[in-house]
């Protein structure tokens, strides 16, 4: 069987935390999960630090000393998931807003269905939101239009923050020439991807507002996803490996 392990970044997220991994532990699959606390003044890491006696081997904790932003969490966690020998690595929000149940259907995306990366999409199939107000949703779905139309990459859903990598992408590229640390991350790693050669899925999701704990957006977030795509698109890139290919 495929080992998977869902990364999940946390910061100040205790009411949500015990809940969203008990349902990923709860589906089909054998699971893992990978926090990566900033050190969250609310005692997140404890808490996961009480449950992992109760996911022997498959609850594992990255304690970092600070806030130190959404990409470099997942960047720690794709060098750690590497080092551990998975094979599909995932990203997921800690708070709900990405249905547990739909890593399944983003791990069939790439385990059976020939991509290599699979994106839970808002925007493939219409406009998918639920719970936010309409000034977020259309900053959220112009913001891909714009990155669409600047990079000419084909992604509904660029700046989504539920995927799934292969272990071949992650080894394919090189993750230390990564530069965006907000949510420009996201665009950054599919155009990578992309650009690369890669095979990219949209699934349709559900995307549901929080309802506990507090959003992490910005205005920084917004401005570095913007000006970033256009240095993206002067970038060159090129495989950490320069012998694999995206066909192999």
């Amino acid at each position: 069987m495929d080992s998977k392990l869902v990364l999940i970044p946390t910061y100040n997220e205790k009411e949500n935390i015990a809940d969203i991994l008990q349902a990923v532990f709860s589906l089909d699959g054998n699971f893992h999960v990978l926090v990566i606390d900033d050190n969250s003044p609310d005692g997140t890491a404890a808490i996961v630090k009480a449950l992992q006696n109760s996911f022997p081997g498959r609850l594992h904790l990255l304690e970092r000393s600070g806030k130190l932003g959404l990409g470099t969490a997942y960047l720690s966690g794709f060098r750690w998931a590497l080092e551990q020998g998975y094979d599909y690595v995932f990203e997921m929000d800690a708070d709900f807003s990405h249905n547990p149940a739909d890593l399944l259907r983003l791990y069939k995306a790439c385990a059976e269905d020939g991509a290599q990366v699979s994106v839970g999409s808002r925007y493939c199939n219409g406009v998918s939101v639920v719970d936010w107000p309409m000034s977020r949703i259309l900053i959220s779905y112009w913001a891909s239009a714009y990155v669409r139309t600047i990079l000419g990459m084909k992604v509904y859903d660029t700046t989504a923050g539920f995927v799934c990598y292969s272990r071949k992408v992650l080894e394919g590229m090189d993750l230390d020439a990564v530069q965006m640390k907000g949510y420009g991350f996201q665009i950054e790693m599919k155009y990578t991807a992309w650009k690369l050669g890669y095979v990219l899925k949209e699934v349709p999701i559900i995307f549901t507002n929080r309802q506990k704990g507090s959003s992490k957006m910005s205005g920084s977030i917004f401005g570095e996803a913007f000006w970033g795509v256009i240095k993206l698109r002067f970038r060159k890139l090129k495989p950490c490996r320069p012998n694999l290919s995206a066909s192999e």
